[in-house]
């Protein structure tokens, strides 16, 4: 089992005829993903070629979804165009669009939020590393990557992760499977204070799968999307959680990195969420090389087998 994706989920690429798209395109291919088709304005009828694998290439989402049966995309499309490349997918009616695309103008997403009011389609991102489901083959291969998370170091197993940063993704990924762990998948929600997915939202996913074990949540300073997670985690989640918040050492006012990394009041430093945390029961990792071993103690301490 998995959350959102699964290794037969027919997925599109926005942007594919891009360098960007393109890599990521062949390393998603090689892992064993179903990319089926390719959208491009301009370039349709042309067809992306890698390993033997031929992806026919679509004017409009819509047509790629109509003609191959796709149902998610990935979109690799530049800043000023990415908000109508996310719009062209709930025009389409597919089930879930990834937006790996940084830089959105917050106006934009703005007017995207809108008009995905009460729309089919979920969003995933913008300015996020995507989802993996590991596969069974070697290297976790025959999964479904889709984004750019590095797929070699994930293993199929029972853990579950949900992170606001891309490289914490990969770290809490590594370090699950260097524990003989695996994953059921792993989500990168993005850093943008505008996103389409939040934590909570992956977190009651992550609850309601049976073959998710373990979860591990990783927050950043700024907003209180991950006070909210711990608040529903409390008095609903059944499963043991292992919590990490980065940007302890922020100082106050100051922009870090992702757009949504910044405190604007006592309630959003990384102090206040990780009390939050210990208070829901949530097993806090100090330090970003404690996060499996924190799972693990939350594991123990439920009785729960990650295996």
């Amino acid at each position: 089992m998995s959350i959102l994706i699964t290794p037969e989920t027919k997925i599109m690429i926005q942007g594919i005829t891009g360098a960007f798209g393109g890599k990521h395109a062949q390393l998603s291919i090689d892992y064993g993903t179903q990319v089926v088709a390719g959208v491009t304005p301009g370039k349709g009828g042309q067809f992306f070629e890698h390993n033997g694998v031929k992806v026919p290439i679509f004017n409009t989402v819509v047509d790629a979804a109509k003609a191959t049966g796709a149902t998610v995309s990935t979109i690799f499309v530049p800043p000023p165009f990415a908000g109508d490349a996310i719009l062209e997918c709930v025009d389409a009616g597919l089930d879930l669009a990834v937006c790996i695309t940084e830089g959105i103008p917050i106006k934009d997403m703005i007017r995207v939020k809108r008009a995905m009011s009460g729309a089919k389609t979920r969003l995933i991102g913008p300015n996020c590393p995507g989802l993996v489901t590991p596969g069974t083959g070697e290297g976790s291969k025959g999964g479904c990557r889709i984004g750019i998370a590095p797929g070699y170091i994930h293993k199929k197993g029972h853990v579950g992760v949900v992170s606001r940063s891309g490289t914490l993704t990969y770290e809490a990924v590594f370090q699950i499977t260097s524990k003989g762990l695996g994953q059921s998948t792993s989500v990168g929600i993005g850093g943008d204070p505008v996103n389409g997915t939040s934590h909570l939202d992956v977190i009651k996913l992550f609850n309601a799968d049976p073959d998710t074990k373990g979860i591990i949540l990783i927050g950043e300073i700024g907003g209180n999307a991950e006070v909210e997670a711990a608040r529903w985690i409390k008095a609903n989640c059944t499963k043991p959680v292992a919590g990490f918040i980065a940007g302890a050492t922020a100082p106050a006012g100051r922009r870090m990195g992702h757009a949504g990394a910044i405190v604007g009041g006592h309630e959003d430093t990384a102090e206040a969420k990780i009390a939050v945390f210990k208070e829901c029961g949530i097993e806090v990792a100090e330090t970003p090389s404690d996060m499996a071993d924190a799972l693990l103690r939350a594991a123990k301490a439920k009785g729960v087998s990650l295996n």
